[in-house]
């Protein structure tokens, strides 16, 4: 809370915490403000056990507190408040119903003027459901998950701070120092004034550190701000790329590896599988975790398998169930298992034809890890060769070249591998740039976000691809 105080410009006489849990963030504003001329004190708590602690704990500093939800709460109750300060509830999209996502999504876009995606969180509706409860420059200062810096699901909350409200600061704390007892995600402090921004007003973008004595700061104005991008590089080292840089996407199309619905029904060893009666017509050989690989190149058995000590199958089969049957019964035995299980009527099993088939992922040469810790400075995520015919679950991203890589590659077979080994000298941070941090420095990259990656190593490799993105962009 110390850090408002500078920022403060007038009096607050109104204060508001829409999440009220105990009460910390009254505490610490009667802590840091003791000589502001409060004039009334209100807080929320929905669990009724926290709010009667509440209640109890500050009936004589005067704190109204409400037993209810906040966001069922009528702001024309009560005038507007100066300062609007919590932490709101992480709840996950998937942990609101259907009814209460478009009550939320309504209220806000009768009260904003924006559209917010499904995939939001509760914090997302707490700061845009708050903004009636405030004062013409009244100040909002929130703890909520730094995820909205990058996810497409954020982009309401960025379009809020950049267009709506004259935002003062943003705060990430390291990925390393979690905040919230209850979920392993980074987390930031959004502290904002109500009021419209100029495009020159300035922001500053503070990272690590504590609040009081950030590790590293950046001012950005309003006008540099978009919505649409990623907000999460303005935490990070700033590196210089030449716009005609060839971009992953620009060699590969990357698709995440594929999900089967039941990776313990579907994925075993292929020693069991054949145990179990399950013919090699209906498997193909898939890789195993990245965890289990120790090298960045994947051999190649006699039989298209992967060299490893641990050999895996996938169950992928266009058999009819009626040829399974009659010619596979220790096999029709297993799937007749797996329907009573519950595997079969899946969200994806049951929208696969039989169901016991699988998307098409064919074995790629490169792959990359879909997400991993930075650890004895390597980088989070790692480039594999798979020289296998081994197809990979969802946690890699698969890459395959597109027309004019694999043009080149008919020309010189050797071009792939050089590629693979530009792939190798790309740094850390600019992979981690491109990508999403969650608590505990777990980063994580989406097939877009690898595609968006820049390799200048390879304007030597395929110098006439870089002259096709010219014209590509000067089109």
């Amino acid at each position: 809370m110390s850090f408002i105080c500078p920022r403060v410009s007038g009096p607050i006489r109104r204060f508001l915490e829409p999440a009220l849990g105990t009460g910390a963030f009254y505490s610490a504003f009667l802590h840091c403000c003791e000589n502001t001329c409060l004039e009334y004190a209100a807080g929320f708590e929905v669990d009724q056990q926290l709010a009667a602690v509440s209640h109890s704990l500050w009936r004589e500093h005067d704190l109204d507190v409400h037993t209810g939800d906040f966001l069922r709460a009528d702001p024309a109750s009560t005038p507007p408040f100066d300062l609007v300060v919590t932490n709101p509830p992480y709840v996950r999209h998937h942990h609101l119903s259907t009814d209460d996502k478009r009550r939320l999504q309504t209220a806000v876009q009768d009260r904003v003027g924006l559209r917010v995606s499904g995939l939001a969180g509760l914090y997302v509706y707490f700061i845009l459901m708050a903004d009636a409860w405030m004062t013409e420059g009244g100040l909002g200062c929130w703890l909520i998950p730094a995820e909205f810096l990058d996810v497409n699901y954020g982009r309401a909350l960025r379009e809020y701070l950049a267009r709506r409200v004259q935002l003062l600061r943003v705060h990430r704390f390291h990925a390393d120092d979690v905040q919230f007892d209850d979920a392993l995600v980074s987390s930031c402090v959004v502290l904002f004034r109500r009021k419209q921004p100029s495009l020159c007003h300035v922001v500053e973008f503070t990272h690590g550190g504590s609040l009081a004595l950030p590790g590293e700061s950046l001012r950005v104005t309003v006008g540099q701000l978009d919505p649409g991008s990623k907000w999460a590089s303005y935490f990070r080292p700033r590196q210089d790329h030449n716009p005609d840089d060839l971009r992953l996407g620009d060699l590969f199309d990357i698709k995440r590896g594929l999900a089967t619905g039941s990776n313990r029904f579907f994925i075993m060893p292929r020693e069991v599988a054949r145990s179990k009666g399950i013919p090699d017509e209906a498997v193909r050989p898939i890789l195993p975790s990245p965890r289990e690989l120790t090298s960045r190149v994947i051999a190649r058995s006699c039989d298209g398998f992967p060299d490893l000590p641990r050999q895996l199958v996938l169950i992928d089969s266009k058999l009819t169930p009626q040829e399974v049957r009659g010619t596979y019964p220790e096999f029709w035995e297993y799937l007749e298992q797996g329907a009573r299980e519950g595997v079969s009527v899946g969200y994806l099993a049951s929208r696969r034809t039989p169901w016991y088939s699988q998307e098409n992922r064919p074995a790629a040469k490169i792959l990359c890890t879909y997400m991993g810790r930075s650890r004895s400075g390597r980088p989070p995520v790692r480039f594999i060769w798979n020289d296998s015919d081994a197809t990979a679950a969802n946690v890699y991203l698969l890459l395959y070249p597109k027309v004019a890589l694999s043009a080149c590659i008919e020309k010189e077979p050797g071009v792939l591998r050089q590629v693979f080994e530009c792939l190798q000298k790309v740094s850390g941070d600019l992979l981690i740039g491109q990508g999403r941090v969650y608590g505990g420095s777990l980063h994580k990259l989406e097939p877009r976000e690898l595609a968006s990656v820049p390799v200048p190593a390879l304007r030597q490799v395929v110098p006439e691809l870089c002259e096709h993105r010219q014209l590509a962009l000067f089109d």
